[in-house]
């Protein structure tokens, strides 16, 4: 469907931990699909996994990223603001995660207009700078399959702790590093953050701004 767009608005974790799991996981507040939230993550040997609420949302994701197995289950984020924490809980992953202050990329995004960093001019404009200054990272780019995908970041915080588990299993401490996360054309900082963003993503074609 030429010039259709899909727009998603809510925040994207991403952590990695001493097993050398990376993990990230979306929570979306609006999208095309409601709310949902779902979490790719890869492991030490380089497996990548998706944990999808549904098959449409399974489909939705695989179209635009690279997995290497798909599980269909219940993906739960509960955020608590006064202790700044998430509790992450699907199918083989939990994850209590600890949110500390913004970054100070955070900081200058919140400075700016919200209408200027959520457009699609804005993400193009700042891509070149966002490679180099955040490595891996990508503001726009191809989604595969003829869409193309916009980030436009609103805000960012540190995640200073976290105490995950993968099939019950203990993950490990928190790295302060976020190893390079193979599953598109852009990954995630390389930071431990929570970034809150507006995702738009062309299907087929441009799309109108």
């Amino acid at each position: 469907m030429t010039g259709a767009v899909d727009r998603y608005e809510g925040h994207i974790l991403g952590l990695a931990t001493a097993d050398g799991r990376r993990v990230v996981v979306g929570r979306w507040l609006r999208s095309p699909w409601g709310r949902f939230a779902d979490v790719m993550t890869q492991d030490a040997r380089g497996r990548r996994t998706l944990l999808a609420p549904s098959d449409a949302v399974a489909d939705e994701v695989t179209a635009t990223y690279v997995v290497d197995e798909v599980v269909v289950t219940p993906v739960r984020v509960t955020c608590d603001p006064a202790t700044r924490r998430w509790h992450v809980t699907s199918g083989p992953l939990t994850a209590d995660v600890t949110l500390g202050g913004r970054t100070a990329l955070g900081a200058l995004l919140t400075a700016l207009p919200r209408p200027v960093t959520r457009s699609r001019a804005f993400a193009a404009a700042v891509d070149p700078v966002a490679s180099r200054l955040v490595p891996g990272v990508r503001t726009v780019g191809s989604a595969g399959q003829g869409r193309r995908e916009w980030y436009g970041a609103t805000g960012q915080h540190r995640v200073v702790d976290v105490d995950a588990t993968w099939d019950g299993v203990p993950c490990g401490p928190l790295l302060p590093d976020v190893p390079p996360v193979e599953l598109g054309f852009s990954s995630v900082p390389h930071r431990p953050t929570v970034t809150a963003v507006r995702t738009t993503i062309a299907l087929g074609g441009e799309g109108r701004a």
